[in-house]
């Protein structure tokens, strides 16, 4: 219905989007873990004024949210990232194709010139993650007894995995930075949704049969879930 802003001076000040919503029923404060914005929604008939005096006796929490914000920040050799949960560091070899050795990604030195290690990471990420993938959905729809069509591989923000009413599936890459466990209960997750293409108990069901611990690998998403996020793969410009 509308977006507004509004500001909380200070030092620094921090800017806040109103949204006003026909469907919400209460305000609502939400700081993103991925970039930081401060977002209000608040009922279609609350006067504005009360939106602004619940921001400033919230304050001092959205300040505190801030502060735990992690920044995105371009990933370099010699940095650490994920992968399968543990870090391993980002170095250059001699090696015809990017190889997990140890604690090591080693990226070969002939592909970083000019951009840097980000696109080569990034591209072996994005492998890394289908060679996972697609065996993990393989077996949850075989015992489930069901089929899917293309898995497709995205740097997505908004979610972890979909499914569309025609059956193809779309997973987050970055899956494949997090515990082997949770990348197959997203992988089981969307999979369950040829079955019920909603959340039902049905819905939870299926996902129980294929992935009984769940609860624990969503809730590893919902706490570390944004930290795979900060990470950066982006052609360097210096």
């Amino acid at each position: 219905m509308g977006m507004r802003q509004a500001r909380l001076d200070g030092d620094p000040g921090i800017e806040v989007e109103l949204r006003r919503s026909a469907r919400a029923r209460r305000l609502s404060l939400r700081v993103s873990r991925l970039d930081g914005r401060v977002t209000l929604t608040l009922p279609a008939w609350l006067p504005q004024r009360e939106a602004l005096a619940f921001l400033r006796d919230r304050e001092e929490w959205i300040r505190q949210a801030l502060n735990d914000h992690v920044a995105p920040r371009p990933v370099r050799t010699g940095d650490s990232i994920l992968f399968e949960g543990r870090p391993v560091m980002v170095t250059a070899g001699r090696t015809p194709a990017a190889v997990i050795s140890d604690d090591r990604l080693i990226l070969p030195e002939r592909r970083l010139a000019g951009a840097g290690p980000g696109p080569a990471i990034a591209a072996f990420l994005r492998l890394a993650a289908r060679d996972r993938l697609l065996p993990a959905c393989d077996r949850h729809a075989s015992r489930l007894g069901l089929d899917f069509g293309r898995v497709t591989l995205r740097d997505t923000r908004s979610r972890w995995g979909s499914c569309s009413p025609e059956g193809n599936l779309m997973f987050s890459w970055r899956l494949v930075m997090a515990p082997p466990d949770v990348l197959d209960y997203v992988a089981a997750h969307e999979v369950a949704h040829r079955a019920e293409m909603n959340h039902s108990p049905r819905f939870w069901a299926h996902v129980a049969r294929l992935c009984p611990d769940h609860a624990r690998h969503r809730a590893w998403l919902r706490q570390h879930g944004h930290g795979l996020h900060r990470y950066r793969f982006d052609p360097l410009n210096d």
